[in-house]
């Protein structure tokens, strides 16, 4: 084997790295974030845990991604450590389904239909079908689909390059002599199979060497045994690296992925070469095939899951005892959620960042509702809660504004980007509404400590006035929650019927003056109520005119609002003079 049979298989082997990756985050982005959202979810019982575990990592074709995802989703407090246990130990046997799509490379035969399933025949087929799928679809699911078959097409081509650079093995004395050694030592075959799989992180990958390896060169059933056993155990080191920076839950995950495979591995190799011992398997020195690595790969994780589903709870136990407890570590907090894990699945984290942007606008809806009733029954320790919502709200802000930046660096669907368009610019009206919600309460504050009140026809009309914000601010809020366009349409004419009640306030509260009804203490006062009322139904309609825009691949809010108002049109009309008639000020 010379210098350039070296270089082939290093390009080979990067060819099939790049490609399972492409693959996988393909395969990632077409599921859109459902996948992780029905793993964090959808995990009541152990066997229902096993399966989902299954089949989502059969679907992203990668183990360590699922384990990654468990991590992130225990650190977050999404899940408990106990739910992970039966979904690692089905990840195990989903992984084994890139194996068997890399056997089909061992396909031998010079029938037509047969030649035809040989991975040199349907690669090009498969590469010219997802580039002209990238080139021209103008959908993500289409473009993704096309994306997936490049990289399957580049996974196979460097299965071949690699298979092809170490033909001249076949031959080579030093390279059976080491195959002898791992027959002959089969510790030493799960030490190199584990030493491997943890540099390339994927025993997926590292199973598809394998598998290269014996298209080429003669590798017995002696040496793949052991080497396919270490394989397993090195895809642990992905999960445990992703876990150094989290909690102690997290931790606990990634050492249960740990005992899993160790466990596995001692009693299924402690079975099988006692009965070889006593037995004398005849087959240990026959040529496996990639077919027949495949075989074991599945084989091996099917009997350890059947061993160790019985024992969930004591894996979780032995977990719990290596890993202590810290004294001095912090209680998860709603913002644990945006885990920095979860920006490797861009679909995922904005559904997060969602529902965090949800629940602040809740908060907003919340800390003005008690805004308002303070201006009639104040209390300090009222007036007290509205100050730490206000405040909650500002580090939702902080918190959900620069994890969504974050995101933005990632490649994302493009309903995924429009989602974090929307929600970067609603997170500043939200906040600005608690911020005018505290300006209310400051001002019925003003009014409590003065011990003025207003006239009875003042209070009349700032319940009106408060109740349509009211109202608009509950709109607003879901259809930030639903995206719901038809909601939004409903938020423009109430906004404009607020700014109508806000001018024949002041008229009235004017005239109230000159008949000496009224003080220019309180003028000042309301004066101020009323421009925050207002403020709070504009930050209302941004929030509702950015959803729409957003929704029609546009950003022209402006403009859109301008046409709006200038036009005729019987829908606004109608549910302008419905507001106009419910929000009536004499």
């Amino acid at each position: 084997m010379d210098i350039f049979s070296i270089l082939g298989l290093i390009g080979g082997l990067v060819m099939f790295l790049y490609g399972m990756d492409l693959m996988g985050d393909s395969l990632k982005k077409l599921a859109g974030g459902k996948l992780e959202s029905i793993l964090a979810r959808l995990t009541s019982t152990r066997w229902k845990g096993f399966l989902l575990g299954l089949i989502v990592t059969a679907v992203i074709q990668s183990s360590s991604a699922t384990t990654v995802m468990l991590v992130g989703f225990v650190n977050s407090g999404i899940m408990n450590l106990g739910q992970t246990i039966s979904i690692i130990m089905g990840a195990n046997i989903g992984t084994t389904v890139t194996s068997w799509l890399l056997s089909t490379a061992d396909i031998n035969g010079t029938d037509m239909i047969i030649k035809l399933f040989k991975p040199e025949s349907f690669t090009p087929i498969l590469a010219a079908i997802g580039l002209i799928m990238t080139m021209t679809a103008k959908v993500d699911t289409k473009r993704n689909t096309g994306t997936i078959l490049i990289g399957f097409a580049i996974l196979m081509f460097g299965m071949d390059a690699m298979s092809s650079s170490v033909e001249g093995l076949r031959d080579n004395e030093s390279f059976t002599n080491i195959l002898t050694m791992f027959s002959n030592n089969p510790v030493m075959g799960i030490l190199v199979g584990t030493l491997f799989t943890a540099i390339i992180q994927s025993s997926s990958a590292s199973v598809g060497v394998l598998q290269a390896l014996s298209l080429s060169c003669v590798i017995p059933y002696s040496t793949a045994i052991p080497v396919i056993l270490g394989q397993n155990i090195g895809t642990t080191i992905t999960p445990i690296i992703s876990a150094i920076s989290g909690n102690t839950e997290s931790k606990r995950v990634a050492f249960s992925c740990l005992y899993i495979k160790m466990i596995g591995v001692i009693a299924v190799a402690g079975l099988f070469y006692l009965l070889n011992s006593v037995v004398g398997f005849d087959f240990m020195n026959i040529k496996a095939s990639a077919f027949d690595i495949a075989v074991i790969h599945t084989l091996f994780n099917i009997v350890s899951t059947v061993i160790l589903m019985p024992f969930c709870s004591l894996i979780e136990k032995l977990a719990v005892k290596t890993i202590k407890s810290k004294a001095d570590e912090h209680e998860l907090d709603v913002f644990d959620t945006l885990d920095d894990r979860f920006l490797h699945m861009p679909a995922f984290a904005v559904e997060k960042c969602k529902e965090l942007v949800c629940e602040m606008a809740n908060i907003s809806l919340e800390t003005y509702l008690k805004a308002v009733a303070l201006i009639d029954d104040y209390s300090n320790e009222k007036f007290n809660d509205i100050v730490k919502l206000e405040s909650m709200v500002d580090k939702y802000e902080d918190k959900t504004s620069t994890y969504l930046v974050k995101i933005s660096a990632n490649q994302m669907s493009s309903k995924d980007s429009k989602v974090v368009t929307e929600l970067l610019h609603c997170i500043g009206d939200i906040e600005r509404i608690s911020d005018h919600a505290l300006n209310i309460a400051e001002s019925a504050k003003e009014v409590s400590d003065k011990n003025i009140t207003f006239s009875e026809k003042a209070r009349k009309d700032i319940a009106i006035i408060s109740s349509a914000v009211s109202e608009i601010l509950g709109l607003a809020t879901k259809a930030l929650d639903s995206d719901d366009l038809n909601v939004c349409k409903q938020v423009e004419p109430l906004e404009q019927v607020i700014d109508r009640l806000k001018r024949k306030i002041k008229n009235n509260h004017i005239s109230r003056l000159r008949q000496g009804d009224c003080t220019m203490e309180l003028d000042f006062i309301l004066s101020d109520l009323l421009t925050n009322f207002e403020r709070v139904a504009d930050h209302c309609s941004n929030i509702a005119v950015c959803i729409i825009e957003i929704n029609h691949d546009s950003f022209e809010t402006h403009e859109y609002l301008h046409q709006l108002k200038d036009s005729n049109e019987k829908e606004f009309r109608d549910m302008y003079e419905a507001y106009k008639q419910k929000y009536y000020i004499e």
